[in-house]
């Protein structure tokens, strides 16, 4: 179990950054600048947040083996955000949008298990709603955003 402890602090570290650039880029004028920096970075410390995570699991498969897919499914949002934004395919803002979205949420939501015990008594992994808040906040917000970019409602500051 000693192996895992620089990991877990890495991970640890890698995904309190990312809650930290998450709202830094959302909240920046989207134009080159900080936007881009802090969606840069995002995406670079969300595949370092999933490697540990992964490296977690394979050490402690028996306990935590089903963080691996969690891991993944989390990078692979962050990865559709980022790739949407460099190709810029038809459509492109839709994918970032949800992407960096959802896998903020999911870095929301690790937060929030984690340090459910904490704030309640009860294990987060065993309690709903440490699982569901991030995602009935956050799908909202995203879908919301999205349709003002569509409307044309929703300036680039």
């Amino acid at each position: 179990m000693a192996v895992t402890t620089p990991i877990l602090v890495a991970h640890i570290l890698l995904g309190g950054i990312g809650l930290v650039l998450g709202p830094l880029a959302m909240q920046a004028r989207k134009r080159p600048g900080l936007h881009t920096f802090a969606g840069e970075w995002y995406h670079w410390v969300m595949l370092g947040v999933c490697v540990t995570a992964g490296a977690l699991a394979l050490l402690s498969w028996e306990r935590i083996g089903w963080l691996l897919g969690v891991a993944v499914g989390s990078y692979a949002l962050a990865l559709m955000g980022y790739v949407a934004a460099k190709v810029r395919w038809k459509g492109w803002l839709k994918f970032h949008l949800a992407g960096q979205g959802g896998s903020y949420i999911a870095l929301c939501t690790a937060l929030l298990v984690i340090n459910w015990a904490t704030l309640t008594g009860v294990s987060g992994l065993a309690a709903p709603w440490p699982w569901l808040l991030p995602t009935l906040i956050g799908s909202p917000l995203i879908a919301w955003v999205s349709r003002e970019v569509a409307l044309g409602r929703r300036p680039k500051r």
